[in-house]
């Protein structure tokens, strides 16, 4: 019995990704295999966690999976059904995940003064807007071109709020984020929220 119900995070896509070849074959022979829920979680900082019915019972995130090949099978057929629900396409069984905060959590990185987002599973993520949570997080939407799915959303690993900061012009409504030389995105949040992301940064440079 899963503890913790699934969260239910509303971002509609409308189509399924691409998905193994195994993997197809396997829903074209068992269609109609029971959806699994609970033992699946994605953290907030993108890690895939596996949750057994101990796990689950006592309320706790479940281990790690740090088998790369494993990985990459679960961030290859890795989608939202018709609800905006995420889960994980595991062969036949379609294995519903609870999410620590948002579907996508993403890394901020610089090479040779150029700014880059890549999300947990690998790909590069093209931020079009930002904002501030009530607990000095940020978020940011990817708006999709390629005319199946909607916009993504991400949260940004906290591990990278000092990179962000330091191209970042914040004030007491949010601030602007100066991704790239032509792309300055406001970052729209309250007074609260943007003291929050202050607090945060700030604790995080009293610990280094």
């Amino acid at each position: 019995m899963c503890i913790t119900s699934i969260t239910r995070i509303t971002f509609h896509t409308k189509r399924i990704p691409s998905k193994d070849e195994i993997v197809k074959q396997a829903l074209a022979k068992w269609p109609n295999v029971p959806h699994c829920t609970g033992w699946l979680l994605l953290d907030r900082r993108g890690q895939w966690r596996m949750r057994d019915d101990a796990t689950q019972a006592a309320g706790l995130p479940g281990d790690i999976i740090r088998h790369d090949a494993l990985l990459g099978f679960i961030n290859r057929n890795y989608a939202a059904d018709a609800d905006g629900q995420w889960f994980f396409q595991n062969g036949p069984q379609r294995v519903y995940v609870e999410l620590g905060y948002t579907p996508w959590i993403v890394r901020l990185s610089e090479t040779d003064g150029a700014l880059r987002l890549t999300d947990h599973a690998g790909g590069r993520f093209e931020p079009t807007a930002a904002w501030l949570d009530d607990e000095g997080g940020l978020l940011f939407s990817h708006a999709l071109s390629d005319g199946f799915h909607a916009s993504r959303i991400a949260a940004l690993h906290d591990h990278d709020l000092d990179l962000f900061s330091t191209h970042a012009d914040l004030d007491d409504t949010g601030g602007v984020f100066h991704f790239a030389a032509a792309r300055a995105l406001p970052c729209s949040a309250s007074r609260s929220h943007a003291d929050a992301l202050k607090s945060s940064i700030n604790r995080r440079n009293s610990r280094s």
